[in-house]
């Protein structure tokens, strides 16, 4: 095997993509030293997602001070790669680990998400790119959209920063006050998810209790995006409800979509777009991916499928490498993959197997390699 290319996504709160990455380079070294080895680690939007396109790709991390999500001053930071394009993550300054024990939903504000947008947008980026994952917010954006010059005004023609609790204030939008580096700004929104902004598998209903909400305060923040909902329609002649995914994070979705015109896309599109990855490719003998469990619902696009449509398209067979095997997959050999391997090589309950999990994917990769070189021979 003379070239390779590694882009599997993390295994939740078991590896990383960098760690499973370093392991598959490991031993496909061990067999092949000549072996040119590209690597690309995935994230999905939330922590970790500057970290992994700078990886790939180079460039600096910006840190700055921005609001958090209980509007205190913190430490956050985005990155810039060398064609600059911006990444951002909500999770940087919106991010759930950040409320610690303080959860309301109600409350927090995605406000220093929008300054990381707007000190991109005035540094010269030439585009931007942000994850929407794994908030503690259910303000639509709001907060975001304020921070960047939208005004949002209430029955008496007052300017305020929404919040969850505080969107049935509003009876104005004002997106033409927003600043016009952001405005002139091309922006994607990596989300994964098809959650409506309202409704029974809306934000607040799904999402809201992860993040503090009780069963009332559910209710009660639905019932306020209900409203926001029928304002934007109003003001800015976007019917939210019928975009998929503009329940992601809150709502951020849907915010960045109404206040901000971005385009969503998936998030293995994005990585795959941003990182060149055809061009990386070019050239190699098989693609090593994967996932923490391949089930029907990857067949939707996640990063196994995502990285297989393409290299279809380029003749390259792919090999996933995951963590567990659901039923119902066989659409993923249709889509390009070549063969799916489980690093689950004893049947034991996943709080045992978690901890043996790296150890697990250094022997399945040795047995791949072990296989492939016999096959050759």
């Amino acid at each position: 095997m003379k070239k390779a290319v590694l882009i599997p996504d993390s295994f939740k709160g078991t590896m990383s993509s960098a760690e499973i990455i370093s392991i598959m380079k490991e031993r496909i070294l061990a067999y092949h030293p000549e072996c040119q080895v590209v690597s690309i680690p995935v994230a999905d939007g939330g922590e970790g997602s500057v970290d992994s396109f700078l990886t790939a790709l180079g460039g600096e991390k910006v840190r700055m001070t921005t609001k958090g999500p209980w509007n205190e001053d913190m430490e956050s930071f985005y990155g810039m790669l060398p064609d600059g394009t911006a990444v951002i993550e909500m999770a940087a300054s919106a991010g759930l680990p950040l409320v610690g024990d303080r959860k309301d939903p109600s409350r927090t504000t995605t406000y220093g998400v929008g300054e990381l947008i707007l000190d991109a947008a005035r540094r010269g980026a030439k585009r931007l790119v942000i994850g929407l994952g794994g908030s503690a917010t259910n303000d639509a954006g709001c907060g975001a959209a304020a921070a960047c010059g939208v005004t949002f005004l209430d029955r008496d023609g007052n300017s305020f920063v929404p919040v969850g609790d505080t969107l049935d204030r509003i009876e104005r939008i004002d997106t033409s006050t927003m600043d016009g580096s952001v405005k002139a700004l091309p922006i994607t929104a990596m989300c994964d998810i098809d959650n409506p902004f309202y409704g029974p598998t809306g934000a607040a209903a799904i999402y809201g209790p992860q993040k503090g909400a009780d069963p009332k305060m559910v209710e009660v923040l639905d019932a306020k995006m209900v409203h926001l909902a029928s304002v934007i329609e109003k003001e800015l002649g976007i019917r939210l409800q019928e975009i998929p995914g503009s329940g992601a994070a809150g709502g951020m979705g849907g915010g960045m979509k109404a206040f901000f015109g971005a385009k969503m896309q998936m998030g293995i599109e994005a990585v795959l777009e941003i990182t060149g990855f055809e061009k990386l490719a070019e050239g190699a003998d098989m693609i090593f991916t994967g996932e923490g469990k391949i089930d029907s619902q990857s067949l939707r696009g996640k990063v196994v499928i995502g990285v297989a449509r393409k290299a279809k398209r380029m003749g390259i067979p792919v090999v996933a490498v995951v963590g567990d095997i659901g039923d119902d997959i066989d659409g993923a050999y249709d889509e390009g993959v070549a063969g799916i391997f489980s690093i689950n090589r004893v049947a034991v309950p996943y709080k045992e197997a978690r901890p043996r999990a790296k150890s697990d994917m250094r022997l399945t990769m040795d047995n791949i390699m072990r296989f492939m070189d016999r096959i050759k021979a």
